[in-house]
């Protein structure tokens, strides 16, 4: 998951994935939110509606430290990232916090671990410790120092870890290459979080900070930098999406000053001032050739969300009392989430808001089809919702799963507990649900 402040695929494996808005049974899941980020796989029998902490449970693996990363799957290998310490710290809570971070790292000696586990057991095939010593940023309280998810191509896994570097492996344990990342100072001592993801045969990451934001490409064989792009942002935390669409693609990130795209040689293709929230967070998203770009700090009165249409180019701003134009087909003013990233499922918008309550509007048209409808009282969310089989899942904090029907009627069918503190996204494989608690992966199937 892209965590927020909490918290695709190589050229020669884009043939095995499905293009964009078909869905097929997902095999692999390669980065935060699935290969096409949107947390969509087709309809799929094995998957379950029903769990708990034992029912339908395949197994668990206990994972040393913390992270809030999602799981990602390639083949028979689950990968899966953490750090811990050699003393006890605070661990992460959930909650709102007010704007509210720690002013200091903690003094210790930290190990930032990669883990392989195998798909159909839970074994732990092999680790390994990218990085011994003591952090040299704070985090947010929610947060971890693995809050990102990784990502594969199918032949290596790049393991981000924000404020620290990146890190290729093979699918042995072998380091290939690092890249050292160069800690700047983020907003309020938050942490990056963002997650990397795969555009062609680069690894592409985003470290919007305080200081000297960019936007960067690796060669994904060597470790060697492509091209790197300064961007004029203060700190955000969104994963940026590789969009393809027809001919054509591009890479976009969202952000606190303007939303951009850029080339696949790091160029702007098009950008625009969104207005913003004040924190930027959620993921943008492309379904059915429209790309959704959004953000909404609950205190901030800018919460806009905007779908927009391929093969823009330029500056794409609204005018003022503007709505749409030639290129933003719709967009809302007060609508967009704090942590989690919307979702769109048969024709469906879905905006789940961390203080528990459901927005959805049409997905073509952005027209309203209900407004804040609250789950049971208490309920709070970080994760991003998933959805199969016709049903949409939210699980929150507490790690109640809601389940509720696609529809354009909020109704919860039943919840799934695992009584265990959720921030990451859940992952979906083979058949297979994996949801990282804050001391486990589960792997959940029909029995």
């Amino acid at each position: 998951m892209s965590t927020g402040p909490l918290i695709a695929t190589a050229a020669f494996c884009v043939a095995l994935l499905p293009a964009p808005g078909i869905l097929t049974a997902q095999e692999n899941w390669t980065r935060f939110r699935g290969p096409e980020g949107t947390g969509v796989v087709a309809d799929d029998p094995r998957l379950p509606d029903t769990w708990d902490q034992a029912q339908n449970v395949k197994w668990q693996a206990k994972i040393p430290g913390r992270g809030w990363g999602s799981p990602i799957v390639w083949g028979d290998r689950v990968f899966v990232s953490a750090v811990h310490s050699d003393d006890d710290y605070e661990a992460p809570k959930g909650g709102l916090y007010l704007g509210l971070g720690r002013g200091e790292p903690p003094d210790s000696v930290h190990h930032w671990m990669v883990y392989c586990l195998d798909f159909k057991t839970g074994q732990v095939l092999w680790k390994h410790e990218a990085h011994t010593g003591k952090p040299v940023v704070p985090r947010h309280p929610k947060s971890t120092y693995a809050a990102e998810t990784p990502t594969t191509d199918g032949q290596r896994l790049y393991v981000l870890f924000g404020d620290l570097g990146l890190y290729c492996y093979d699918f042995d344990g072998r380091p290939l290459w690092s890249r050292e990342i160069e800690p700047k100072k983020s907003y309020f001592g938050y942490g990056a979080a963002a997650s990397p993801i795969i555009a062609g045969n680069m690894v592409v990451y985003v470290y919007d900070n305080i200081e000297s934001s960019y936007i960067e490409a690796l060669d994904s064989l060597t470790g060697q930098v492509r091209w790197h792009t300064p961007r004029d942002e203060r700190s955000t935390w969104a994963t940026p999406l590789w969009w393809q669409h027809g001919d054509s693609s591009e890479i976009v990130c969202a952000g606190r000053q303007e939303n951009r795209s850029y080339s696949l040689d790091g160029e702007l293709l098009w950008h625009f001032d969104g207005r913003m929230s004040s924190l930027t967070i959620p993921s943008p998203l492309a379904v059915d050739d429209l790309l959704y770009i959004t953000s909404g700090y609950f205190q901030d009165k800018n919460r806009p969300v905007y779908a927009i249409r391929p093969g823009a180019r330029g500056d794409i701003t609204l005018g003022e009392g503007e709505t749409s134009n030639e290129f933003i087909k719709w967009s809302l003013e007060k609508m967009g989430p704090y942590n989690t990233s919307p979702i769109v499922y048969r024709g469906l918008y879905y905006t789940l808001l961390d203080q528990g309550m459901i927005t959805c509007h049409d997905a073509l048209t952005g027209e309203l089809v209900y407004n804040r409808t609250r789950f049971p009282q208490g309920a709070t969310f970080t994760a991003s919702p998933w959805a199969y089989n016709g049903k949409v899942f939210f699980l929150s904090e507490a790690g109640d799963t809601y389940v509720t029907g696609a529809g354009r009627e909020f109704q919860v069918d039943h919840t799934n507990s695992l009584d265990e503190l959720c921030i990451a996204t859940p992952s979906i494989a083979q058949g297979k649900l994996l949801i990282r608690t804050a001391s486990k992966v589960y792997c959940i199937g029909r029995d």
